[in-house]
């Protein structure tokens, strides 16, 4: 009996360690073991789950606008670092990538609108080898094909609109144009992004004139228009200008869509306003410096990044105007209620016909030396 005992004991020993090795040997390669970041989200599984050396990845991206949580879910799924550093503006990503203090040291950056085209006319993207990007396939046809040719350097992230957001408890005359914004009664009461290109931008709309206009005397025209404006700025901020509107610093601002509709979740007064004139249109998106030191991780992150159960955590968390239909079928389908918030407002799911009457910013060349001029005098 003890003998016939002590096998059946060994049996099951073997059993046990057996089916120990194996769950073992699953989480290894990433298939059953379930990583949770600090907030409690439940990392979804790469897929596909790409082949990496590296265990690095440096990401420099915007203030404000990659969820923390897809940030510590690569990380936890790929077993790799994550460093993240953050600008506020495309021309400080430029002067980061020209000094060369970035193109050997990022993986990827995250430029905007005419910011793709100057790097990519500088050599300072490579092109994309779409074959190691499946998920490409996750974005929205109509959508992806706006940002054109610039798809062959970076992968589309979001796009939107820079337009009004005003307080309607507060401000008694609301605006509806660019011009508006030159009310003597919002005197000190204006947070308006850093960004010379959207300013002056927006300056050359009221004065009738291109928002890529390389003709130096209208340009001298918006520069004496933005300095009349100037009273009525209270604070330039690209980090989070929703801040000072929140904390009812200010009562109008010129911002970003996602940064509007953010202001609005926390206070329905704050309404954002499509100017007469036309918004500023904006798409961005990631791509690899010329000499990106951690390719693999890079093209990992892209893939893991497009992945529906993943971006869906933009429309929560900065929701701006998003490209990829994985993410909405999914949210759709698992979020309802923010999937709901995001396709019935106009502030995110920006209409088509407003991204048509806007303006696209370009690649002005040389020309920009004249608008960075001009910004340091209003500044």
């Amino acid at each position: 009996m003890n003998e016939r005992h002590n096998k059946r004991r060994m049996v099951a020993l073997l059993i046990l360690v057996t089916l120990v090795l194996s769950a073992c040997g699953s989480a290894a390669n990433g298939t059953t073991e379930q990583y949770v970041t600090s907030t409690g989200f439940e990392c979804p599984a790469p897929s596909p789950r790409m082949e990496i050396t590296s265990k690095t990845l440096n990401l420099f991206t915007w203030t404000e606008y990659v969820p923390q949580d897809i940030i510590d879910c690569f990380g936890l799924v790929y077993g790799v670092n994550v460093n993240v550093s953050m600008f506020s503006s495309n021309e400080e990503l430029q002067a980061k990538l020209t000094a060369g203090e970035g193109s050997n040291v990022y993986d990827l950056v995250h430029p905007s609108d005419y910011m793709v085209e100057v790097l990519i006319r500088t050599g300072m993207l490579q092109k994309l080898d779409k074959s190691k990007l499946p998920n490409l396939a996750n974005l929205d046809e109509s959508l992806f094909s706006t940002f054109g040719d610039s798809t062959d350097y970076i992968v589309p992230y979001q796009m939107g609109t820079d337009a009004i957001v005003y307080n309607s408890e507060t401000v008694e005359t609301p605006p509806t144009s660019w011009a508006d914004l030159w009310n003597p009664e919002y005197e000190n009461r204006i947070v308006a992004v850093d960004d010379p290109r959207v300013m002056i931008g927006a300056a050359l709309l009221t004065l009738g004139y291109d928002v890529n206009s390389t003709d130096e005397a209208q340009l001298d025209e918006a520069k004496q228009k933005l300095l009349e404006l100037k009273p009525n700025i209270r604070v330039f901020d690209s980090d989070s200008p929703k801040t000072p509107l929140l904390a009812g610093d200010v009562d109008l601002g010129v911002v970003w869509n996602g940064e509007a509709f953010l202001a609005y979740r926390e206070n329905p007064a704050m309404t954002y306003v499509f100017p007469e004139e036309g918004t500023i249109n904006f798409y961005d998106g990631l791509g690899l410096p010329g000499d990106a030191p951690h390719p693999d991780l890079a093209y990992a992150w892209l893939n893991y990044m497009m992945q529906g159960d993943v971006f869906w955590l933009t429309l929560q968390d900065y929701p701006y105007t998003i490209p990829n239909q994985a993410a909405l079928d999914f949210a759709k389908e698992n979020h309802p209620e923010i999937y709901q918030a995001y396709v019935e407002s106009p502030i995110t799911n920006t209409p088509a016909d407003i991204f048509a009457k806007g303006f696209d910013v370009k690649d002005i060349g040389e020309f920009i030396v004249k608008y960075d001029e001009v910004w340091t005098e209003i500044k």
